[in-house]
């Protein structure tokens, strides 16, 4: 399993490099100035910093749990990206609706189009993470 340190560059790199891509094509799929879509891209990504520590954490002690290690295969890759965007998507679409003064309905179809966004990347930042950072034996 990960220690303390990994996991902590594992969720920062995740954020910075997923806000340095996430701001400025959201400001154009979007309509929104770049400044409003940076801002919530910022907000979102210290809240999903917080739920991504913590999530690898619980979903760690589950597959050691059900399987006894926690290498991942391509379907558990896969359920792993999708759990975390859709707690990240209830935890933040109301912020989204409030600060860009939208329709919950509004905010949740750029919630989706985020989501997507993230859940690719996520897919492909972790795996890639895991060929650099490779995870130590948990003998």
């Amino acid at each position: 399993m990960r220690n303390k340190k990994d996991r902590i560059r594992h969720a920062l790199g995740f954020e910075i490099i997923g806000l340095l891509i996430f701001a400025p094509l959201a400001s154009l799929v979007f309509g929104f100035e770049l400044h409003l879509m940076g801002i919530m891209a910022l907000a979102g990504s210290i809240v999903a910093t917080f739920w991504n520590y913590f999530y690898n954490i619980l979903f760690d002690r589950a597959m050691l749990r059900l399987r006894g290690a926690v290498q991942k295969t391509v379907a558990i890759r896969v359920l792993h990206a999708v759990l975390f965007e859709g707690g990240l998507l209830l935890l933040f679409l109301p912020v989204i609706a409030w600060y860009l003064n939208i329709s919950l309905w509004q905010a949740f179809k750029m919630d989706i189009a985020m989501s997507t966004f993230y859940l690719t990347y996520a897919f492909v930042y972790n795996w890639v993470y895991d060929k650099v950072f490779p995870i130590p034996n948990s003998d």
